[in-house]
């Protein structure tokens, strides 16, 4: 009962902060152009409900093609556009994500989308890890208000399935406070190493 409604004010939450935020968001849309070639939004292959491939969108805040170079980002990454190391510090690269919302692709809170094949690929995980694929993935979600980037994935996931097993109103409003403060204090927003354990410590 309680994912219908969720998936109803996900929606309006969405609308309204297009709505809302659009100043905001032609102004970084325009910085972001003027700041480095390439388009304004990156898209990105990603795992959402039940394992199903949907290209999620971010205000690009690297240079074009920095993917290829590798995952993870780290303090200082020459990659990162100048404007794209404001919108990565404040969030405001994920705003985008409210599209991806109003397809029904994600939610506002959920399992953060894995890519898909990172950490690994979709057929590696055991089962109960693919628990955290039963619920919308999210654009903030229990895994992130507990370590964010710095968290190890096999940590991460096991908040997830935790998430998946007990979504409710209440945990989801905890988390959305708690996001808040994060995103106010910036902090966990950089990835401090690898954080892919090896298979078998899944």
């Amino acid at each position: 009962m309680y994912i219908n409604v969720k998936n109803l004010l996900d929606k309006v939450f969405s609308l309204l902060g297009i709505i809302v935020l659009s100043p905001l968001l032609i102004l970084v849309a325009i910085a972001i152009k003027l700041d480095s070639k390439g388009p304004v939004f990156f898209k990105q292959e990603r795992l959402g409900l039940n394992g199903k491939v949907f290209k999620l969108y971010k205000f690009r805040s690297m240079c074009v093609g920095a993917e290829e170079k590798g995952v993870y980002e780290t303090k200082g990454d020459m990659r990162v556009t100048r404007v794209g190391r404001f919108i990565r510090k404040t969030s405001i690269d994920e705003f985008p994500q409210f599209i991806n919302i109003l397809k029904g692709e994600m939610s506002m809170i959920g399992p953060r989308p894995t890519l898909t094949y990172h950490p690994w690929p979709l057929e590696d995980y055991t089962e109960k890890q693919k628990k955290r694929f039963e619920v919308r993935p999210g654009v903030t979600g229990w895994a992130q208000i507990n370590g964010r980037k710095g968290l190890p994935w096999n940590e991460r996931i096991k908040y997830d399935v935790e998430y998946s097993t007990s979504c409710s109103l209440y945990f989801d409003c905890r988390i959305f406070l708690k996001t808040v403060a994060k995103v106010v204090f910036m902090k966990d927003n950089i990835n401090t190493g690898e954080t892919v354990q090896k298979k078998y410590n899944k």
